[in-house]
């Protein structure tokens, strides 16, 4: 390392360039009856990654709210970290989050002039490995961790000058913006698919064009030719001629087991968690020792769907399950009958109208651990269309979400590439043109 790399603290950087660490309002001052559907996003740990932020089931409030707790609203480079739970948790506040509020639970670092210190330099270095480690040990609270002000300003840094942070930040930034870019892809197939989803078996879009004397739009003869031109009464409402009413479990078949892992303690298991599926949506590789509760076996062709808190949809395809893959028991693991394949499942599972009627079902009165049951997810009711018509949306819909398997590997790699040359970059071991070679080529 450098001579000219200077050890300091995160209060001292604040310090030396006006800047701030600042606590969320308190629980007093937002009020459950203040949150709204549209409005501007409240960042709540819940919402904090590993470097930024995820708006799926962001709370919201109105403008007035906001302009009311103003010094909590975020500003552009900011440092918003989870203040209790998962402590170690921070995300560097980009454009299209400037004017957000920093949430009840959460810290916001604001570092200043930037004189001394690069804000996205200092994001990273605040997820070396070490550094999560020293939040973790001086974090109080005997059964939830908590930080405070006095806490996060002593955390320690070592800065290299200036112009070698941003460089070093410029070369991580690059690896998260193309982990990023792979993560939109996604959604965006995965919208096509749901997109189509919605048109077929929701709105029953086909057959309002074949009622109305139209070729339905974005389909050949013989898909459309599936479909019927008229609609018959249902329990459900109107419904195409000839399509059943059945429940979610006529599709999909809930499967349960449980396994003792810890019984087989050398055995390495597949481990599809809660936080492996907020990481990318990769399993994790853990030896039976290291996993401490009884999980789910998982077989070949499911889909999960998570019990917990369905305000946030957790739903994800394992697009392959070795010998020993197991899931959480916050994950309810479905298996597709004859009348669907699992894209099918997944997209009804996705789907705006079912996501709320699972919050109908939801118990528990804390927003953070409200759960379903699984009985009442199987005996939902809904449409079964034809078997025909099911399968030729498989059809369609397989090779969308095999290229989001592919890309989710992708990111993967990068994801894999960051995180071993991030402790080494800002640890002053490795050097910017001794990196470069190591992330050409990975995820192109």
């Amino acid at each position: 390392m450098s001579s000219d790399w200077r050890l300091t603290t995160l209060g001292q950087i604040c310090s030396a360039q006006a800047g701030a660490i600042q606590t969320g309002p308190f629980g007093s001052q937002l009020h459950t009856s203040d949150y709204k559907k549209i409005g501007i996003p409240v960042v709540m740990p819940t919402n904090i990654g590993d470097g930024d932020i995820d708006v799926n089931g962001i709370a919201r409030i109105g403008q007035n709210d906001v302009e009311r707790l103003g010094q909590h609203k975020l500003q552009l480079d900011d440092i918003v970290f989870s203040r209790r739970g998962d402590v170690t948790k921070n995300a560097l506040i980009r454009a299209h989050e400037v004017g957000w509020l920093c949430g009840t639970g959460c810290l916001k670092v604001r570092l200043g002039t930037n004189s001394i210190a690069a804000p996205k330099f200092v994001s990273y270095y605040l997820r070396l490995p070490g550094i999560k480690e020293w939040l973790i040990r001086h974090a109080v609270g005997a059964t939830m961790p908590n930080l405070n002000t006095g806490i996060l300003s002593a955390v320690p840094i070592r800065l290299p000058p200036l112009g070698v942070q941003n460089n070093i930040a410029d070369m991580l930034g690059s690896l998260d913006d193309r982990i990023t870019l792979l993560r939109e892809t996604n959604s965006t197939l995965e919208s096509i698919a749901q997109a189509i989803f919605k048109s077929w078996f929701v709105d029953f879009d086909p057959v309002h064009a074949k009622m109305e004397g139209r070729a339905p739009e974005g389909m050949d003869e013989a898909t459309a030719a599936l479909f019927p031109d008229g609609f018959e009464e249902s329990e459900l409402g109107l419904v195409p001629r000839g399509w059943r009413i059945g429940s979610v479990g006529d599709l999909a078949t809930l499967m349960k087991g449980s396994v003792n892992p810890g019984l087989h303690s050398k055995t390495i298991f597949e481990h599809f968690s809660l936080p492996a599926y907020d990481n990318n949506q990769q399993p994790v590789e853990e030896s039976g020792a290291s996993i401490k509760s009884n999980k789910t076996p998982i077989p070949d062709n499911v889909v999960l769907l998570s019990k917990l808190n369905p305000r946030i949809p957790r739903i994800w395809i394992p697009m392959s399950c070795g010998p020993n893959a197991i899931c959480s028991t916050e994950f309810l693991v479905f298996q597709p009958t004859a009348l669907a394949g699992k894209e099918f499942i997944f997209c009804l599972f996705s789907c705006p109208l079912f996501i709320s009627k699972l919050q109908q079902l939801v118990t528990g009165t804390s927003n953070s651990h409200q759960r379903i049951k699984p009985d009442q997810v199987s005996a939902i009711r809904c449409v079964l269309p034809q078997p025909r018509i099911a399968e030729r949306f498989q059809s369609l819909a397989k090779p969308i979400f095999e290229k989001t398997y592919v890309s989710r590997l992708q990111a993967k790699s990068l994801n894999d590439v960051r995180d071993a040359l991030l402790p080494r970059l800002i640890s002053g071991q490795l050097r910017i043109p001794e990196a470069e070679p190591v992330t050409e080529g990975i995820g192109a």
